[in-house]
């Protein structure tokens, strides 16, 4: 690496070793309400504290990286390099810089990073690991275990220490050259929508939420969930994110609202009204 040309701002290579060190602990600090916001922002820190030297500007990029984030823990360290470099930029304009690209650019990546990662780790790593390991520990050899961490966890370790600097790198090129040109508008605003975009899918994909009433006999009977399927797919979840969101935006806590949706589905679910 040319470290006179990567690390020509405040952050050094040694800042984002810290980083790297820092998001090992991302799978410890996951939670159900924003997932990995609280180890994003841990494993920020150090850069932050770096780039920001301001008490004000910093809290404010603390708050920035404390929303939702998800995606496979061990290419965490690639947005995270990302974040970096895009903060570093917004300190040196902070009056033009526009600060939504930051939180648009990590939602727009998180979906595909998550798919790739999973794929790879989860779906094939892991599965080789286990291959290898159980045959050896069916035979009482004690490098069954050792062999199945070790295929498993060497390659995530080195991808996730490469990947803090790859984003890092590219964060930096990528900006400098989106400004110089005059398209970071653009680009924040496809940042955007690609990553309402996510949202929306997921919100389709992991909210279930249905009305079973039926209506009608024989062959013509159908349900409620069908008719209003018929007129919009999905709008059942969609309208529970809605609600949601707007509970949270009117500083409703998140306890409160799991634990009366919670009494709600259940009476539903015993009067057949939901399922």
């Amino acid at each position: 690496m040319n470290s006179k040309h990567e690390y020509n701002g405040v952050i050094t290579k040694k800042d984002l070793t810290k980083v790297f060190l820092r998001s090992i602990t991302m799978e410890h600090t996951w939670n159900y309400e924003r997932m990995m916001n609280d180890g994003y922002m841990y494993s920020m820190l150090p850069a932050l504290r770096k780039i920001y030297p301001d008490k004000d500007e910093f809290l404010k990029a603390c708050k920035r990286h404390l929303e939702f984030f998800n995606t496979t823990p061990h290419v965490i360290t690639l947005p995270l390099g990302i974040s970096v470099a895009m903060e570093e930029q917004r300190a040196n304009n902070i009056e033009t810089f526009d600060t939504a690209s930051i939180s648009s650019v990590k939602t727009a990546i998180m979906g595909p990073l998550a798919g790739i990662g999973d794929s790879f780790f989860w779906g094939t790593l892991r599965i080789l690991a286990t291959g290898v390991g159980t045959s050896l520990a069916l035979q009482g050899n004690i490098l069954g275990p050792i062999l199945f961490l070790l295929i498993f966890n060497v390659p995530a370790y080195v991808l996730r220490y490469i990947l803090v600097f790859s984003g890092y790198k590219f964060g930096t090129n990528f900006i400098t050259t989106a400004e110089e040109s005059g398209v970071m508008n653009l680009i924040s605003k496809v940042a955007a929508i690609l990553g309402l975009t996510v949202a929306g899918s997921m919100t389709a994909e992991m909210v279930s939420f249905s009305i079973p009433i039926s209506f009608g006999t024989g062959e013509t009977a159908t349900t409620v969930q069908n008719v209003i399927d018929g007129i919009v797919p999905g709008l059942l979840p969609l309208l529970l994110t809605g609600l949601v969101y707007y509970l949270l935006n009117k500083k409703v806590k998140p306890l409160t609202i799991m634990f009366v949706m919670m009494i709600i589905c259940v009476i539903g679910a015993y009067f057949g009204v939901l399922a």
